[in-house]
């Protein structure tokens, strides 16, 4: 798919809807089909679901699954149907197609893919988290505000499962402010993504509700504040904020929603947490699991994270001086051999790797093989290893080709399934990595690999920055050198 100019919201809506989640668009259209009738048009919707065995399957999944029905299993469409209600029916038979349409997105690469599930998961814990908000509303409102929030970023998310060549691109800004973001975002493809909700809720007739909560949702009802929340909520907590104070307001505000108190609303929320778990795996969502996090602790928000001193320098002061001493170097070597090992060794002091190497390019680009290698003393490292990047298309092929960075904490994750062969596995074995081109000007001559030994020695967020971080500054400097 090419991207030769912007298109319009109109032409952006019509290539999601149309061409890359026509399942999504059929699903919804039957949907629309049946008032929300329990007694006229139930019967009518259980009929035309039997004719679609996922559907079937995932909507007796669903209600076995609730804890208030009765021992006996449901074993009919059509009795499940009643247990359920017709909205709670229309609401799993969309969020089931939504699921699946956005799994099965192709020719995705790890980042974005990571982005999208990422976006899947926290959107369906925001569905949930609000319906747990108003235990006190109707059933149709309820459900009404669960599809709200569990859609309110569905225009982001569409996009990205696009795989449109632009999400290549504005996946590299992601480490943007959230503002910056989204105006990087809207002039790079022409729309923003709270249009393109629009527009797929209105294409999809989703209901007024979802539509209102996107333009200036904390100035409008209840249920509106309340679907803003949950979003927020549930971002919260998949990413917790640098202040621990941001977060208990956000508790703060929603507990005064819900008339109950701090202790009453976590345990609400673990609760929460519980369901969203058992439902994603009658969903045939599983994959998505790992980003339905455990309320944050104080350790998790940044202000509240001690320095790592421990008789030695902290992190960000290893750092600071990896770059004045690679800048300083700037200006009086002009060979890369003083750089790349400088750099490696500063990786490991201001990160923390086991082992951190350079893997050099062969003069026929079909090879990287090791250049510098050096253990977490920052000493030399009898490891070698020579990986073949043009005969599949490994992770580090991947990287080299799109100019892209990675942090890998586990291979086995759906992310990496086309970018893991038997040697890079094999070089990863039970550890993490995390991996980024070094380039002068814009030849790329090899790559840095930072590794942990052992699956528990997660590289986080801030850790994974801080590395990309360094070696775009590496590059610069070789860049600066080379022009000299």
């Amino acid at each position: 798919m090419t991207s030769e100019k912007k298109k319009t919201a109109e032409q952006w809506i019509e290539l999601i809807a149309d061409k890359e989640l026509p399942a999504i668009t059929s699903t919804a259209k039957l949907l629309d089909k049946f008032s929300n009738d329990d007694v006229s048009s139930l019967p009518k919707l259980s009929q035309a679901i039997l004719h679609d065995q996922a559907l079937s399957s995932c909507l007796l999944k669903i209600a076995n699954n609730l804890q208030h029905i009765s021992v006996s299993k449901v074993t009919t469409v059509s009795r499940a149907s009643v247990i359920l209600g017709i909205q709670s029916v229309k609401n799993v038979c969309l969020t089931s197609r939504v699921l699946e349409g956005l799994l099965k997105s192709k020719n995705l690469g790890p980042e974005v893919y990571n982005r999208l599930t990422k976006l899947m998961a926290t959107s369906f814990y925001a569905g949930l988290l609000a319906k747990m908000m108003v235990p006190d509303y109707n059933d149709d409102t309820q459900e009404e505000v669960y599809l709200a929030a569990m859609l309110y970023r569905i225009g982001e998310t569409a996009f990205w499962s696009s795989g449109d060549e632009l999400c290549e691109k504005l996946i590299k800004e992601v480490s943007l402010t959230p503002f910056d973001f989204e105006r990087y975002a809207t002039d790079l493809i022409g729309v923003n993504f709270n249009e393109l909700s629009i527009g797929l809720a209105k294409k999809w007739n989703l209901g007024s509700l979802l539509e209102k909560s996107l333009d200036n949702p904390e100035s409008r009802t209840v249920e509106m504040k309340i679907i803003y929340f949950a979003d927020k909520l549930s971002r919260y907590i998949e990413s917790p904020p640098n202040s621990i104070h941001d977060f208990n307001d956000l508790l703060e505000f929603i507990g005064k929603i819900m008339q109950v108190n701090p202790k009453q609303l976590r345990e609400k929320i673990n609760q929460t947490r519980a369901h969203a778990i058992k439902l994603l795996h009658s969903y045939g969502a599983s994959s998505l699991i790992s980003y339905i996090k455990p309320l944050p602790t104080i350790n998790d928000f940044g202000q509240q994270k001690s320095s790592f001193l421990d008789n030695h320098i902290s992190k960000e002061k290893a750092q600071l001086n990896a770059i004045q001493q690679l800048s300083k170097l700037t200006q009086t070597s002009k060979d890369f051999n003083d750089f790349l090992p400088l750099a490696i060794k500063s990786a490991i002091q201001s990160i923390g790797f086991d082992r951190c190497m350079f893997l050099m390019l062969t003069g026929d680009k079909k090879q990287v093989q090791s250049r510098f290698s050096y253990n977490r003393s920052a000493e030399d490292d009898s490891f070698k290893v020579k990986l073949d990047i043009v005969s599949s298309e490994n992770i580090i092929a991947y990287l080299i080709r799109t100019d892209n960075t990675a942090v890998i904490n586990d291979y086995h994750a759906v992310k990496w399934r086309n970018y893991i062969t038997q040697d890079i596995a094999k070089l990863i074995d039970k550890g993490v990595v995390c991996l980024a081109p070094v380039k002068i000007a814009k030849n790329t001559i090899g790559i840095i690999v930072g590794q942990r030994f052992t699956k528990s020695a997660e590289i986080n967020e801030e850790d994974y920055q801080q590395f990309c971080f360094f070696i775009e500054h590496l590059n610069m400097c070789l860049t600066m050198v080379s022009r000299r």
